[in-house]
């Protein structure tokens, strides 16, 4: 802890304060579903997507006006532990092609109309080599997940969350591994591609980071600070404001879900307002997924981050939406009866 105490205390001070799902928004959205153009369910999960939407957003006639993509970019001292097919210097490579329009979520943004937003964290400080101590203090740390909770205050009505970092599939690894034991293998995939000998350094790092800090990883945030990055932090940050705003998050993959489990570890409501985009092709994630309740919304074998995961599954949300707005009621139509 900090002299003053006060930073994770502040945080901390936020879970009773986030508030429930609307269940009587779900129960108007369930009235109109009855009466639209359709077999009961016939739409499946894509009428539970309202549904959570309505639950989330507190209407009972959801809307998305203003969607966003939020991707937290930092980079991590772990890299130099040649945990990474890549060179750190390809995070910030990333952020202008970003810029420029070149990425793969640029595409998909577009292709969704989604807004995007991308925030790069102290590219040039890497936070430190959790092989040899803490990633950070507990002020910067703070600052972080502070930084993280100002990504929605330009409005937003549905939050999809990425990142982008050269080693940062090391240190979601190592937070897995932190909060639910194992070996470190059981948590260590080959993220963007090492080979052998790199898939060997990096099982071997996270090893080291967790073995040397496991004393004090029995408080989640604690276990954020000493081994987690900034993207992570930031987007635990993000996802406490949504549910503070009413704004429904959907996760990306391996490393945006890492903030999700420590948030899950304080307590496990704090994310029923997340719905889990895709099962990342790396492979603890299925895992991770289970273990904080989450049912993957797409399965495509994508391990790329960037928040490309998130934007796909908001298209979907988004059709789901339309279908519930859009669609005739039976006596609109004028057909006769209902099908069940």
């Amino acid at each position: 802890m900090s002299a003053s105490g006060l930073p994770f205390d502040d945080i901390r001070a936020l879970f009773p304060l986030l508030p429930p799902a609307s269940e009587t928004c779900v129960a108007d959205v369930r009235a109109r579903d009855r009466e639209l153009t359709k077999p009961a369910g016939a739409l499946g999960r894509m009428e539970e997507l309202v549904e959570w939407l309505a639950a989330w957003q507190g209407r009972s006639t959801p809307s998305i006006s203003r969607p966003l993509v939020a991707v937290f970019a930092a980079n991590h001292g772990v890299a130099a532990r040649g945990v990474s097919a890549y060179p750190q210097a390809v995070t910030r490579a990333m952020m202008e092609n970003f810029a420029a329009g070149g990425g793969a979520i640029n595409q998909i943004c577009a292709t969704y109309d989604l807004g995007l937003k991308v925030f790069e964290l102290a590219l040039d400080i890497p936070t430190d080599d959790i092989t040899q101590g803490p990633a950070f203090d507990e002020a910067g740390c703070a600052a972080t997940v502070a930084f993280g909770m100002e990504a929605i205050a330009g409005g937003t009505d549905l939050l999809c969350l990425g990142e982008m970092g050269i080693a940062n599939t090391t240190v979601a690894a190592a937070i897995y591994h932190g909060l639910y034991g194992g070996s470190a293998a059981d948590w260590v995939g080959r993220g963007a591609g090492v080979d052998d000998a790199g898939l060997a350094r990096k099982i071997a790092a996270v090893e080291q980071a967790v073995a040397l800090h496991r004393p004090h990883l029995a408080d989640p945030l604690e276990l954020l600070r000493r081994l987690g990055g900034r993207e992570i932090a930031a987007i635990l940050g993000a996802i406490l404001a949504a549910r503070m705003e009413r704004v429904p998050v959907i996760l990306d993959g391996y490393v945006s879900t890492a903030a999700a489990a420590i948030l899950h570890a304080i307590s496990p409501g704090s994310i029923d307002h997340c719905l889990a985009a895709h099962v990342s092709a790396e492979g603890a994630h299925a895992e991770v997924l289970r273990r904080i309740g989450k049912k993957p919304l797409l399965d495509l074998g994508m391990r790329l981050g960037e928040g490309t995961g998130a934007a796909l599954a908001a298209g979907l949300v988004r059709a789901a939406l339309a279908c519930h707005r859009d669609m005739a009621t039976f006596s609109q139509a004028r057909v006769p009866g209902k099908a069940n």
